[in-house]
């Protein structure tokens, strides 16, 4: 393997690692909101 396919290969690498990123920061996101609003239904009080 040549030098661009090694750099190629890093990069795709690190873009992959980014969208993972990306998703699982999107997951948490998804149940910090179903969390809060749990949380608001429930101490709703006044």
């Amino acid at each position: 393997m040549g030098k661009e396919q090694y750099l190629f290969a890093a990069n795709v690498i690190v873009w992959v690692g980014i969208g993972c990123y990306v998703a699982f920061l999107a997951a948490a996101q998804k149940r910090l909101e179903r969390r809060l609003k749990r949380m608001e239904v429930l101490g709703d009080d006044d």
